[in-house]
């Protein structure tokens, strides 16, 4: 069976930001708020609040740069869960609009990043990717997690890779 680029990544995009509404969810019922928008895990690193923007940004970056469209623009504004939850909402609903065929078609397809300051990136649809878009949206997606355990809020492992629990089963009887 073959995969696809597509295949390899969207459906994991669509998973995770999922799996962070969930751990959302949990703040809320675990934390102040308040207290956990601003958390952060070292000064020189973003609060919660940019760590999900980022995530979001990545994911629906990365399907619109596949498919040779422009991503859905989103204000950045989020200083509450609901807002966050609702990022998610709005990038998983553009993830699942994503034709993969046409994005399977974008591995070849050069991809150009260029930052604020005119410098940037230079990439083939398939570089771009597994070099940056994915190592990317889960470093932001992981420390995401990481700000919310720092904070004490209990997610573990199951919380992480909970889109898997389809793909569980019972152990063996004894």
């Amino acid at each position: 069976m073959s995969s696809s680029l597509y295949a390899a990544t969207v459906p994991g995009f669509i998973a995770m930001m999922s799996n962070i509404k969930g751990w959302l969810d949990k703040a809320a019922a675990q934390g102040d708020e308040a207290a956990l928008i601003e958390a952060r895990l070292a000064p020189d690193m973003f609060a919660l609040p940019r760590q999900i923007q980022i995530a979001s940004d990545a994911a629906k970056g990365a399907g619109a740069r596949m498919t040779g469209v422009e991503a859905p623009a989103m204000e950045d504004s989020e200083t509450t869960f609901a807002e966050l939850k609702a990022r998610c909402d709005a990038t998983i609903a553009y993830l699942n609009t994503i034709d993969p065929a046409a994005y399977d078609a974008g591995g070849d397809r050069e991809v150009v990043i260029t930052f604020p300051n005119g410098a940037g990136l230079r990439f083939d649809g398939h570089t771009f990717l597994t070099g940056f878009a994915v190592p990317n949206f889960y470093f932001h997606a992981s420390t995401t997690y990481a700000i919310l355990r720092s904070r004490g809020i209990e997610l573990g492992k199951a919380d992480f890779l909970g889109h898997l629990g389809q793909f569980m089963f019972p152990p063996p009887a004894a």
